[in-house]
């Protein structure tokens, strides 16, 4: 009976320390089962990220007109208080706008890879394209700024008027021909099409 129950006594610990061990694992595997879900990657497209859209010709002449707008509105009320025109901002406009130009036409040539020019950086693509967006809404609103201006100066009959005729119209010139040159340099950093896109395109959706 002594033996027995001295056997019994021996057993009882270890039989404590098995169903511990037990709980101790269901445990665990209780916790890492929620930690395997939450680290697991999402399911679905990975492709679906917010994209920079093309520049629309509506902003720029919206952003246009308001500038026109504000600028007859100015020069209507200060004329009589500021200085002649200066040229100072025309030159500028137009050497911002043939750097533009040479930007794109140099990007293009790169992208398409034609002979004689070195790959082009993907990030300095991404770079000029940005620049590209502001310079063009900036190039319309200086664009309708002068515009406004002009037309004021035009109706004006004084001889002041007269002599800001030709800076306010080189101001105008200069304005447009950076949109052109910045919407340029946006197109220059698209990606030509392969003659397979199309394809791999319909059989996709197919």
């Amino acid at each position: 009976m002594r033996n027995e129950s001295a056997g019994g006594s021996r057993n009882a610990p270890a039989t404590g320390a098995a169903r511990l061990s037990e709980r101790i694992a269901a445990a665990e595997q209780s916790e890492e089962t929620p930690m395997t879900e939450r680290q697991s990657p999402p399911r679905g497209p990975t492709d679906e990220r917010p994209r920079m859209g093309p520049t629309r010709l509506a902003t720029l002449v919206v952003a246009a007109l308001a500038s026109a707008a504000l600028a007859w509105l100015l020069v209507s009320l200060f004329y009589a208080d500021i200085p002649p025109l200066p040229w100072l901002p025309p030159a500028t406009i137009a050497a911002l706008a043939v750097l533009e130009g040479y930007a794109a036409i140099n990007t293009r040539a790169r992208i398409e890879r034609r002979p004689g020019r070195d790959p082009v950086d993907p990030l300095a693509v991404a770079r000029f394209v940005v620049l590209a967006k502001a310079s063009s809404l900036a190039g319309a609103i200086f664009a309708g700024f002068y515009a406004g201006l002009d037309a004021w100066l035009l109706v004006e009959p004084t001889r002041a008027a007269g002599n800001d005729v030709p800076a306010a119209t080189a101001g105008l010139v200069a304005s447009l021909g950076l949109v052109v040159a910045a919407l340029l340099l946006e197109r220059s950093g698209r990606v030509p099409k392969r003659p397979g896109d199309d394809r791999e395109n319909d059989e996709r959706q197919d």
